[in-house]
């Protein structure tokens, strides 16, 4: 059964753009620890059970797809400073590479996003989190619960929000929180009106291997969908 879902995995990727090369300071560990690390091992995988799927190999530090286009914070669509705080460039990219990179990378995978749309029911956009909030972050310092779920309070009907989280917890056997620390970023909430959209966070610590974290997410999916998903009229 193909699953009606459109799943996005916006900070798997670790290339570094061409256009950004020479400026950059960071070492392969710190793009890992600014991405979602174990994101392309978790999610990939449910590929082939979903509608659609929408990926990229470029790394967050660089281009941050869950971002607005004029975001220009620290911690923005084109970073100054990992969420580690690690300085990103020997000298700040020029406006005309931003654009360029804008250009190039982000109006693409929101494109592809909006394209996508037609072919599910629910758009699920999927990452990892560090398990101690880091110093850029909404939460620094802070324990993060092993599963965050969100909505922005309108990307999807709270109903469905909540029965995907028991689906959640179900079949990871851990707590869901909901809306807490993330409340969804920019993808769930520019995509809603296309499509009900949840953000999915799965912390980072080894409560299970990322192997069967894949695994227990396709499942509770798949039993959300069966369940839950209102039928189409």
């Amino acid at each position: 059964m193909t699953l009606p879902l459109l799943v996005s995995v916006p900070h798997a990727g670790r290339r570094i753009p061409p256009e950004v090369r020479r400026l950059s300071l960071l070492s392969e560990k710190d793009i890992i620890a600014d991405g979602d690390e174990g994101a392309a091992a978790i999610y990939y995988p449910i590929e082939a059970g979903v509608a659609a799927f929408v990926t990229t190999d470029i790394a967050r530090a660089f281009v941050d797809m869950n971002r607005r286009e004029d975001d220009r914070r620290k911690d923005g669509v084109v970073k100054t400073h990992t969420c580690w705080d690690v300085e990103v460039y020997r000298e700040l990219p020029s406006e005309d590479i931003i654009r360029r990179l804008i250009l190039k990378y982000h109006r693409p995978y929101h494109a592809c996003l909006t394209k996508m749309a037609g072919k599910a029911r629910l758009g699920v956009d999927c990452h990892t989190m560090a398990a101690e909030g880091p110093p850029v972050g909404p939460d620094h310092g802070q324990e993060r619960p092993p599963v965050c779920l969100s909505n922005a309070g309108f990307t999807c009907p709270a109903e469905w929000l909540e029965s995907l989280a028991r689906c959640l917890e179900r079949t990871l056997e851990q707590p869901v929180s909901i809306n807490n620390p993330f409340q969804g970023g920019f993808i769930i909430r520019a995509h809603s009106k296309e499509l009900p959209w949840v953000q999915l966070e799965l912390s980072r610590a080894p409560y299970l291997s990322n192997e069967e974290k894949s695994r227990r997410v396709l499942e509770a999916l798949r039993l959300w969908c069966e369940g839950e998903l209102p039928k189409e009229p």
